[in-house]
């Protein structure tokens, strides 16, 4: 069976961690580009598109928190899913409240991290496919009047 790659934004400050995931990504298919920082990855989010960005909830400078933030003001049909070696649970919650698509402790399964993105990756699609949609329908009621 043929499966889309996802299209993945890796925000970690650690960069031997995001290296070794990166690689492991790729190995399975998926098309992934690293951001060593929450600055860096919005930065990445501006310049090309993404389905899903796997975003460390501790960082220095802008952490994970704050980045979601902004990917959810910037861009809310991404979807994200907040990664943490250090947070509490408080973080995790918190980070759902504002809009992730799930959350993992690290070390993370390798297979739980897959099925999350892919997941997340097809919540995405079918939340643009009813846009699609809504907009097609409004298109042709508009252009019956």
């Amino acid at each position: 069976m043929f499966k889309t790659p996802s299209r993945i934004l890796l925000v970690d400050d650690e960069k031997d961690f995001v290296e070794m995931l990166m690689l492991r990504l790729e190995e399975i298919g998926e098309k992934v580009v690293p951001a060593y920082s929450g600055l860096e990855g919005l930065e990445k989010l501006n310049q090309m598109e993404f389905d899903v960005v796997i975003l460390d909830i501790k960082m220095p400078g802008m952490d994970g928190i704050e980045t979601l933030r902004e990917i959810k003001k910037r861009y809310p049909l991404v979807e994200v899913i907040m990664l943490t070696g250090h947070g509490t649970i408080e973080s995790a919650v918190e980070g759902m409240k504002l809009g992730a698509f799930d959350f993992l402790f690290k070390p993370a399964d390798f297979d739980d991290l897959t099925d999350k993105v892919n997941k997340a990756r097809m919540r995405k699609h079918d939340q643009e496919e009813r846009i699609r949609a809504a907009e097609a329908a409004s298109l042709l009621r508009s252009s019956k009047v």
